[in-house]
């Protein structure tokens, strides 16, 4: 019998993708959050990284790792059909072609530090989230999910910003947005922590899962086990 996907999964698999395309076109500004300098895209960026919590705790690795690679997809063709748009003739009353390009133009270098950073970043969450779940017999929601924002998200502040803007800006500048943006994002992460705590006990409660990873593979390319 082939493999179900429930509609409440199917609807935050959905979500993921969407907080990702989102955060990936809001990267394109940097905005000061106090005296910090970071990438707006922080504003929603860590929403995927909840949400990529409450998948693996629910549903287990196999399935973030699916979502992961959909949410990859979902961003590769945006970019594609973005690049497209930019090089289509604009009509002659269209005025606002430098802007449409500045927006959504990305150059190749942040689309692939984007991209990148995302891929490696969120299965060391999942894994993260994964394992730590074996080691603590399932106790420990709250810590599991800090450490594995810890963690996928150092990675992918380090990744992005690295790729993105060496030798653009001064080093220093680059250091603390790694470390600012990082910091932001796991406080993101404590904030709502009561609220993600609810929702994955709810959609544990309505799917009556809770998926525990002792027979699987943590190879990210293995997507025969879902």
């Amino acid at each position: 019998m082939k493999n179900k996907v429930s509609v409440l999964f199917l609807l935050i698999g959905v979500l993921f993708a969407a907080c990702l395309l989102i955060s990936n076109i809001l990267a394109s500004k940097i905005i000061l959050i106090g005296p910090w300098s970071v990438p707006a895209g922080v504003l929603i960026f860590p929403l995927a990284y909840i949400i990529n919590d409450v998948i693996a705790e629910v549903w287990g690795y196999a399935k973030a790792r699916l979502i992961i690679w959909a949410g990859f997809g979902v961003n590769l063709l945006a970019v594609f059909f973005f690049m497209l748009a930019i090089y289509m003739p604009a009509a002659a009353f269209y005025d606002a072609q430098d802007a449409f390009q500045t927006i959504l133009g990305s150059s190749v270098r942040i689309v692939f530090a984007s991209l990148t950073a995302y891929v490696v970043g969120s299965f060391l969450n999942a894994y993260v989230m994964s394992k730590f779940k074996l080691m603590t017999k399932g106790k420990g929601f709250s810590l599991r999910a800090i450490v594995s924002t810890i963690v996928g998200e150092g990675a992918d502040s380090m990744i992005f910003i690295s790729i993105a803007f060496v030798g653009i800006f001064p080093l220093p500048v680059i250091l603390g947005m790694i470390v600012t943006q990082a910091l932001l994002k796991t406080a993101y992460e404590i904030l709502v922590l009561p609220l993600t705590i609810v929702v994955v006990k709810r959609v544990k409660a309505i799917e009556g899962v809770d998926t525990f990873d002792e027979n699987i593979s943590y190879n990210p390319f293995y997507l025969k086990q879902v």
